[in-house]
């Protein structure tokens, strides 16, 4: 559609995020819905069939805020956990191996976390330290380790600490520091 259309049998949202061809929702009682492409389990439905209304992810409760990737997407706990679901070829999951998953699992390792992104192929999150942790593709430097090895588990973001809010690209990461400037590395 070249004009907006309501998204059918969505009420009392309380954030979105898209990614990849699939949208998400996170609604006032902390439940996540999902619609569209659904190839790798990116709605977390249990399945892999694509939908064009929201389906509602699969054991997911007490979510805080969301994020979506290519093909994965992440969600925030009420107690600073995460979980991921969908493509894993990667490690984008951040759950210790490369196997895609249609139902959320929880990534390795991750607490206190008060912030997601996501890239196309890999992950961000910000914990209530300041600092910056990321998995997943890394071929271009978007983790920000200090290497190009891909990891399928959180790996902390060199140098960087007062940070407060964090965005993802296609093979960049960006950081907003407590001082106002921003910090960029990936792909340039």
């Amino acid at each position: 559609s070249n004009v907006p259309v309501q998204v059918s049998g969505l009420t009392a949202v309380a954030a979105l995020a898209g990614g990849g061809s699939s949208s998400r929702a996170l609604k006032n009682d902390s439940t996540l819905w999902a619609w569209g492409s659904n190839s790798y389990g990116q709605l977390g439905n249990g399945n892999n069939t694509s939908s064009n209304v929201p389906v509602q992810v699969s054991g997911l409760t007490a979510v805080a805020a969301l994020a979506g990737g290519g093909w994965h997407s992440i969600a925030l706990k009420n107690n600073g956990t995460v979980r991921a679901w969908g493509y894993n070829n990667w490690g984008q999951l951040g759950n210790g191996n490369y196997n895609n998953s249609n139902v959320p699992v929880q990534v390795s390792g991750l607490t206190g976390v008060v912030a997601l992104a996501g890239g196309t192929l890999h992950s961000l999150a910000l914990k209530n330290d300041g600092t910056v942790w990321a998995w997943g593709f890394n071929y271009s430097g978007q983790l920000g380790n200090g290497n190009n090895a891909l990891s399928n588990v959180p790996v902390q973001a060199s140098g960087l600490t007062g940070v407060v809010a964090l965005a993802g690209g296609n093979r960049h990461s960006l950081a907003l520091k407590n001082d106002g400037t921003v910090w960029a590395w990936g792909l340039n």
